[in-house]
């Protein structure tokens, strides 16, 4: 293998490693719910993506939506069955009970963008 061709592999593998580190590493921001409310902020994603709660205890999500895009005008818990459209810059409040432990996935109307809820003992 000439001095090139090994630059050039390396260069390769240096710039796939990187767009995996930049566009697929975990950067959830988690959020260990304390009270009876969370504060959810919609830009770009949702904000924090991951949310902690203790099960049977009852949580109310404000949502405030600032981001145009018509991919995050929605929110959806399928766990809860909740569907709720999200007016630009208005909050909307969504009282949900976590009456089982696990992990409970929600999207936008698209389903490109993610979260999930943790609920734990």
């Amino acid at each position: 293998m000439t001095p090139d061709q090994i630059i050039i592999l390396l260069s390769g593998t240096l710039g796939i490693i990187f767009t995996y580190w930049f566009f697929f590493a975990g950067k959830d921001t988690v959020l260990e719910a304390a009270g009876p409310k969370v504060n959810i902020k919609v830009d770009g994603g949702y904000k924090p993506s991951v949310i902690k709660l203790i099960k049977d205890k009852p949580v109310e999500l404000s949502i405030l939506r600032s981001d145009p895009s018509d991919c995050l005008e929605e929110i959806v818990l399928p766990v809860w069955n909740i569907k709720k459209f999200l007016p630009l810059n208005k909050e909307i409040n969504i009282k949900i009970n976590p009456d089982k432990k696990g992990i409970f996935p929600f999207h936008c109307g698209m389903n490109m963008f993610h979260g999930k809820i943790i609920v734990e003992d």
